[in-house]
């Protein structure tokens, strides 16, 4: 894990990178921030969470380090003791953890629904839809942070991603007041995430809706093999992706604003 600080001071604000070694624009963003130095005018901290799996190009050595905060992990694996070193760097900040995906490839906000300081703050990002989850769903929401806001910046490992993590990053610094610039607030389209729709056995996967795209009754949304998925009621696919995870397409998100 790599640990940098540019400013004087104890920071409060903190951006994190590359938790997942096959998410590289975070480190991408937070390095390129650490060799311009800019004019901060708050003390922040600056984490690449995961740095041997990001040099190995794996998503995780021994566990999935999003998962790892939670109690009942094997002390042995590497990313348990990353977790507790990681919680401790981030304690009380205001947090934006950067992330991609292979569902989008548009930055787009992820929030508990109950943090409303980490809401009105994402809400500033150059985001273009915000996920609203429950601290039951799954999420990483259990570091002890102020306000903790994750952004999925667009496809994993593409160029436009890592351009994506860093203009973001940019945007969360001037949220914050750690940079010098105005950040208003923006209305987004927010979803809830909803319930998984699991994948049947099949050697093949495709995916015919678009993340954030209402999807009616009836209509295929996606195939497992030969065979045509309908879905039963409307729903908004978030996450969605033919091999984004192993068991599901992704979540059936409702709109809730905008």
């Amino acid at each position: 894990m790599r640990v940098a600080q540019l400013g004087e001071g104890h920071p409060d604000v903190a951006v994190v990178g590359s938790i997942h070694g096959d998410e590289p624009c975070g480190a991408r963003a937070i390095e390129r921030l650490l060799i311009e130095e800019p004019p901060l005018e708050r003390p922040v901290t600056f984490v690449i969470a995961n740095e041997e799996a990001l040099d190995r190009g794996v998503r995780y050595v021994d566990a999935d380090l999003n998962r790892a905060f939670e109690d009942g992990g094997d002390p042995r694996d590497h990313e348990y003791g990353l977790a507790r070193r990681l919680a401790e760097e981030i304690a009380g900040c205001t947090v934006l953890s950067i992330h991609s995906t292979q569902s989008h490839p548009d930055p787009f906000g992820i929030v508990n629904a109950d943090d409303e300081g980490a809401g009105n703050i994402v809400r500033r990002l150059p985001i273009e839809a915000l996920v609203e989850v429950a601290e039951n769903e799954g999420r990483p929401f259990a570091i002890e942070a102020a306000e903790l806001m994750e952004v999925e910046a667009g496809y994993q490992q593409s160029p436009r991603a890592s351009a994506n993590a860093y203009r973001t990053a940019r945007a969360f610094l001037e949220a914050t007041g750690a940079l010098p610039g105005r950040r208003e607030h923006r209305e987004v389209p927010t979803f809830t995430l909803g319930d998984p729709i699991e994948k049947p056995t099949a050697e093949r996967y495709q995916v015919f809706a678009e993340n954030f795209d209402r999807v009616e009754p009836g209509e295929v949304f996606a195939a497992a093999d030969e065979r045509e998925l309908r879905a039963d009621t409307p729903f908004y696919p978030v996450l969605f992706s033919a091999n984004g995870y192993r068991d599901i397409f992704g979540y059936a998100g409702q709109l809730v604003e905008g």
